[in-house]
């Protein structure tokens, strides 16, 4: 029991001054001091850079991961104010980097639109920085000033040098400080995806990435996209095949809230709608988006029954059926943007659905008017698309639970646990039936279920939801987990919180896997996206050492093992290649039981980047998947063939 505190009063009430809150609770500033919550102050740097940018002073943007896995970040905007605060008295430089809430974002007149979501990103990154340096080009002058150690001055804002006098902008590094983060470690890769991101949204800015801790990149990766987003949908769309050539793109302002809105179908039967606000990715949507779908499902009712594609006597088409095979970005740039949800990821402004839907849907209109034979393409897929959900409606009713133990499939009988508790309740989703014997004789049953499937399930990429549910190993699957599929999805009728997938460690066992990963990412996404989803690990090796043997999950605790042997010693070394090859107790204690297995847990950082991955492994374009291949191919190191 916890000790009781008796005394309680105003000396009890802590006050933080400056940034020291920021260093107290990072979380509530940048979300998180994982490996994400590292990389976004990157962008908190940047955004003030895209600001400008917005505002019409910036063109070109520098992002450099220096040797010291230090960041640099150069503009070319206005530089900074240089002056003196006059409600801080000390420069703008200074009071911008070591005051919260200091900013041209807060309806001074230095902004139109902003990025940033709060308007605290410099003065939070500072806070959480071991040094900041900041310098300003303005006036023919180079200014500087230095903190270090969670935001203090070490040398107040001072002129060092001249420059040329059209030569202005700002150029900030800032060194994470270790003792806040779990790493301090950039990766690459995550900030290329961003920057691209970035530099499609912003049509005509040029942003350059540079990795100096590489040797072989000396001038990093450039990227400017003077279509803008025209550009991302064309990006997003090359693994796939456009059902018509002409990338659809619509712009227009009202009440100074400006859109754009650009989009092509493609011959898939997924959809991929990506919507920003002032380049933030509101990525649970929010009433400018709502606003164009619903304009969408309308304008092209409309057409279809005004020239007799779709007959009146037809059921209306969806919102779910005009957008099959939809590549769509949408950006809305809003002086006063509100957002919603726990991670700001929807907005929220009333009055933006109306907006929204005038501006798309008197240019689609236009655009269907002008374009009748692609308008004919595209309402003709979405009448298949129709037709398709109609059967898909009739193949559900035959995954609806009628009760606990009656699942079945032709490989084996689902073996349920015996709880009722979701939070204690898991799945193993097993390669095999004699895997799945030996995992259903292993488990704990009172909170372990096990469904064993029959070899490859369908791939998913290149099917309807029809023909999916016509699938008799995925059926099993909607069944156990309770949810249902497509429209009638219900993620808080999940029946275990945590589905893991165990199949055999060789190349079959990772296709399913792929398999397994796309049904999810595609029809079940809301499961991973809340970390429901988990890839057991079993060993890959058994050694053998006199009459004991130990389970090795990796090479490196191989290595390491067979370091702590004896150099006179026997042993041998068994490859395990298949969940079949350990009996019960075996599986059990090093796969199943929590006290000692490992289990991955899938995450989607990037559904745009995760996306583009699967449609290159699964879908129906070939090159692509080549190129993939021969790309990754010198890192597949050990595959057993």
């Amino acid at each position: 029991m916890a000790e009781k505190i008796e005394h309680y009063d105003s000396s009890d009430i802590q006050v933080l001054e400056g940034l020291e809150a920021v260093r107290k609770r990072p979380g509530m500033y940048i979300g998180t001091t994982d490996v994400k919550g590292l990389h976004h102050l990157v962008w908190e740097i940047v955004d003030n850079s895209i600001d400008e940018a917005l505002a019409g002073f910036c063109k070109n943007i520098e992002i450099i991961i220096n040797k010291d896995n230090s960041i640099t970040v150069k503009d070319d905007g206005r530089g900074i104010p240089v002056g003196i605060h006059p409600k801080t008295g000390l420069s703008t430089v200074e009071t911008v980097y070591t005051v919260l809430h200091a900013g041209g974002k807060f309806g001074g007149g230095g902004y139109k639109v902003s990025g940033g979501l709060h308007g605290v990103g410099a003065s939070v990154v500072n806070a959480l920085s071991t040094r900041v340096n900041v310098n300003v080009y303005k006036d023919g002058k180079v200014y500087e000033a230095k903190f270090e150690n969670g935001g203090k001055i070490v040398q107040k804002l001072t002129e060092i040098d001249k420059c040329d006098i059209n030569r202005t902008g700002t150029t900030v590094t800032f060194k994470p400080d270790p003792a806040i983060f779990d790493t301090d470690i950039y990766d690459y890769e995550t900030l290329k995806v961003r920057t691209r991101e970035l530099a499609f949204l912003n049509k005509g800015l040029r942003i350059t990435l540079r990795d100096d801790r590489d040797q072989d990149d000396t001038t990093g990766e450039t990227f400017l996209y003077e279509g803008g987003i025209k550009e991302y949908v064309k990006y997003l769309n090359h693994n796939k095949t456009p059902i018509h050539e002409e990338i659809i793109y619509l712009e227009g302002e009202e009440e100074n809230v400006t859109f754009e809105v650009a989009m092509q179908y493609n011959s898939s039967y997924n959809d991929n709608i990506y919507s920003f606000v002032n380049n933030i990715n509101t990525h649970d949507g929010g009433t400018h988006e709502e606003g164009v779908r619903r304009a969408l499902t309308r304008v092209i009712n409309n057409y279809a029954k005004k020239n007799n594609i779709l007959k009146e006597k037809d059921e209306s088409l969806t919102g779910d059926d005009v957008k099959e095979g939809l590549t769509m970005i949408i950006s809305c740039k809003h002086p006063n943007p509100q957002f919603e949800g726990q991670t700001k990821g929807r907005l929220g402004n009333s009055e933006v659905r109306k907006l929204a839907d005038n501006v798309f849907s008197s240019g689609f209109e236009r655009f269907l008017l002008e374009h009748p034979e692609e308008a004919k393409i595209i309402i003709e897929k979405a009448i298949t698309a129709s037709r398709a959900r109609v059967a898909a409606k009739r193949a559900r009713e035959l995954t609806r639970r009628k009760g606990g133990l009656e699942l079945t499939n032709q490989w084996g009988k689902l073996a349920d646990c015996s709880s009722k508790d979701p939070k204690e309740s898991e799945i193993f989703i097993v390669e095999g039936d004699s895997a799945g014997g030996q995992a259903k004789q292993g488990r704990d049953a009172k909170t372990q279920a096990i469904l064993p499937l029959r070899g490859k399930i369908l791939n998913v990429e290149k099917a309807r939801l029809d023909r999916i549910l016509s699938n008799e190993e995925i059926r099993s699957m909607i069944t156990a987990f309770g949810t249902g599929i497509g429209e009638e999805f219900d993620l808080s009728k999940l029946r275990y919180h945590k589905i893991i997938i165990m199949t055999d460690a060789d190349v079959d066992g990772a296709h399913i896997r792929t398999l397994l990963l796309t049904l999810f990412y595609r029809f079940f996404r809301p499961i991973i996206e809340t970390g429901h989803v988990y890839v057991a690990q079993p060993p890959l090796y058994k050694v053998t050492h006199g009459k004991t043997f130990k389970f090795i999950l990796t090479d490196d605790e191989l290595n390491e093992y067979l370091s702590t042997l004896p150099e006179t010693t026997k042993y041998t070394i068994n490859r395990n290649k298949g969940l079949g090859e350990m009996d019960k107790d075996e599986l059990c204690d090093t796969t199943m039981n929590i006290e000692h297995r490992t289990l991955r847990k899938i995450t989607i950082e990037d559904a745009m980047l995760a996306d583009q991955v699967f449609e290159t492994l699964m879908g129906e374009e070939v090159e692509p998947r080549r190129q993939f291949i021969e790309e990754y191919a010198p890192y597949a190191k050990n595959l057993d063939i």
